[in-house]
């Protein structure tokens, strides 16, 4: 049973930054956590920003390139998100996603982000954004 683990949602104002960690483990070795999505009030599910297993090439959406960056250690195999400026559009629940770890060239950040192709849910951290 692969476990995603979240930590570092919080509370923020405007202009503020939060750091999100998502650690893997149990059947961890078979796994990779690959990125990072958010659900806000209302709205769907969305990728936010993903890396890829093969060449740890990125993908942002459009709404957080700039302000938004994303790692993974491999070692211990985590990955998180450095979230800079926020806004209150970056409100919402933020989920970490995993992936089977198959090294596949083809499969760039992008494809990571598309919610099909999520192999494991993390439960979610709440980042709320408010002044």
């Amino acid at each position: 049973q692969l476990h995603l683990v979240e930590s570092g949602g919080g509370l923020v104002q405007p202009g503020e930054s939060l750091t999100l960690s998502c650690a893997a483990s149990g059947v961890s070795p078979g796994y990779s956590p690959i990125g990072w999505f958010r659900q806000a009030p209302g709205k769907e599910r969305e990728g936010v920003s993903c890396i890829a297993i093969s060449d740890d090439s990125t993908y942002y959406s459009e709404s957080v390139k700039g302000r938004f960056t994303i790692s993974r250690d491999n070692a211990k195999n985590t990955v998180s998100l450095q979230m800079n400026s926020l806004k209150s559009e970056d409100t919402g629940i933020y989920y970490c996603a995993a992936h089977q770890l198959v090294y596949n060239p083809y499969h760039d950040g992008h494809y990571y982000c598309l919610g099909d192709n999520v192999h494991q849910w993390g439960q979610g951290t709440q980042v709320t954004v408010s002044s």
